[in-house]
């Protein structure tokens, strides 16, 4: 520790407090894992689908569409956003650039309420079947880990996200 109360990687003792001993070069590794396994699915996912003209992102946010019509929910911005695990704002513009492309449509609520309804188009429709024709490298490297290891790693992720999010 210096005379501030830091040690020499800069942590203080009351920011050690808590960290359930999980080393620097154990932190390192976890968070380098991460990044990358979350930036190469996304990648494949990305070329699964770049012959449909649409991102992952873009066949992600089709799938929460058709998922929330399903439900017999309203398609807004707000509940895209929640379950695509994203803030506002590059939703809406994620939307928009759908929208250009034809692949949803952007109504105001008939219902009053300053409310943007999402809805597929034929062609968002069309698209979304596509999308989930085109889906196979994904569940490839998934099915390399057992039931029981997907169960774990979902656990265990879920764990870190709600932590995250504290």
């Amino acid at each position: 520790m210096d005379r501030d109360g830091a040690s020499e990687t800069g942590e203080t003792s009351e920011e050690s407090q808590g960290l359930e001993d999980v080393s620097r070069e154990e932190e390192h590794e976890l968070w380098g894992l991460l990044i990358q396994t979350r930036d190469l699915l996304v990648n494949l996912r990305d070329r699964d689908v770049r012959h449909l003209g649409i991102t992952s992102m873009q066949g992600g946010a089709l799938w929460v569409v058709r998922a929330l019509e399903i439900e017999g929910t309203a398609a807004t911005p707000a509940e895209i956003s929640r379950r695509l695990f994203r803030q506002p704002p590059p939703t809406l513009a994620l939307l928009n650039r759908m929208a250009k492309l034809g692949l949803i449509t952007c109504t105001e609520s008939s219902e009053g309420r300053r409310q943007v309804l999402v809805a597929l188009t034929d062609k968002g429709r069309e698209t979304f079947r596509a999308y989930m024709r085109a889906r196979k490298v994904i569940p490839r490297v998934l099915g390399s880990i057992s039931p029981e290891e997907r169960l774990q790693l979902r656990s265990s992720l879920a764990k870190v996200r709600q932590k995250a999010r504290e």
